[in-house]
């Protein structure tokens, strides 16, 4: 497909919409189509929402396939401007998508509130991780995609700039900081609510495991068979790799007593939102044990009653987020 055709595409889609996006909006492609990221990601689509927010469609080599994800543009945000802006990547969990984030919270509103852009792209269950494959490596490459064509498409055709920021709830929480650890400066804050933070503390690799293959994955192709690949473990461990989070801010919280917290469903005391949250809290004090032997400045919020779920993480996620916005000087809209 040519550079003017690619146009022709994203414009008569946004038009067909009906989203009303001005020329100087986000539903105009630049005059030579979406500049692709350095390994050829390149956006196919793009659908315009409320504002000057938009869905878009990414053909990704480091997964193999197309993938959407939604990103928040300020009031302020034109495609002609010539300054950038303060960027927040929100990653979501498992058994879920892109749209997890705008379903479950109202980070519209947050977003709004600020001068920023918020980038939801899309994880299904990909842990988070370019997949070890049982040492053969290849697709997919979840990491890559989000560390390196992601990042490179929203900087390159919607103006973010190199001040970032990453929050995550459950296995996007584990992302974030696995991403922040494994690229030391990316991000100047990361949040994580109710993730796995050490991944190699006793238990966890099985949980980890019998999670994945419910989800219909083999279990043993993401990170590789615990002990027996245990290098390829410790690569993506933030508990093992604490001492490269010096110097980014870190905020993690989850819950420990297995009880139903404020706005939780009323359900049966062997929940299984209850009960990983209780093993989901032991692994956060264990990673805030580390993260205080390094003496490693962090803010933990390890509550007691609060179910693996969206209530606790709305309440966390709006504590944290003035904090977010600070530290990549996304001032107040």
């Amino acid at each position: 497909m040519t550079s003017g055709t690619l146009v022709a595409v994203l414009v008569a889609g946004i038009g067909a919409a009906g989203a009303g996006i001005g020329a100087a909006g986000a539903g105009t492609a630049a005059a030579d189509g979406p500049v692709r990221a350095d390994d050829g990601a390149r956006i196919v689509a793009e659908t315009g929402l409320d504002g000057n927010d938009v869905d878009i469609t990414i053909d990704s080599p480091a997964l193999g396939k197309r993938v959407k994800a939604r990103v928040l543009l300020p009031e302020n945000w034109t495609r002609g401007a010539t300054r950038t802006w303060p960027v927040l990547y929100a990653f979501h969990g498992g058994q879920d998508d892109y749209t997890s984030w705008a379903r479950n919270t109202d980070i519209e509103a947050w977003a709004r509130a600020y001068d920023v852009i918020v980038v939801m792209p899309e994880a299904e269950n990909g842990s988070y991780a370019n997949w070890y494959n049982y040492g053969k490596g290849g697709t997919p490459k979840w990491e890559t995609f989000h560390t390196a064509e992601v990042r490179q498409l929203i900087e390159r055709n919607y103006h973010a700039g190199a001040r970032r920021a990453a929050i995550g709830n459950s296995s996007g929480g584990a992302g974030a900081m696995s991403y922040a650890a494994r690229h030391p400066g990316m991000f100047s804050y990361v949040a994580s609510l109710s993730g796995v933070l050490a991944m190699r503390q006793p238990g966890i690799p099985a949980m980890l495991m019998f999670t994945n293959a419910g989800n219909g994955q083999d279990p043993f192709a993401i990170w590789g068979i615990p002990w027996a690949d245990d290098a390829n473990w410790k690569a993506h461990d933030p508990h093992t790799l604490a001492p490269k989070l010096r110097g980014t801010g870190l905020f993690f919280s989850a819950g420990t007593t297995g009880r139903p917290g404020p706005g939780d469903p009323s359900v049966a005391p062997w929940d299984i939102g209850l009960l990983s949250e209780i093993v989901i809290g032991a692994n956060n004090k264990e990673f805030k044990k580390r993260l205080d032997e390094l003496k490693i400045p962090h803010t933990a919020h390890i509550y007691g009653d609060g179910r693996h779920n969206w209530p606790a993480w709305v309440r966390e996620s709006k504590f944290v987020w003035p904090e977010l916005m600070k530290s990549i000087g996304a001032a107040r809209a």
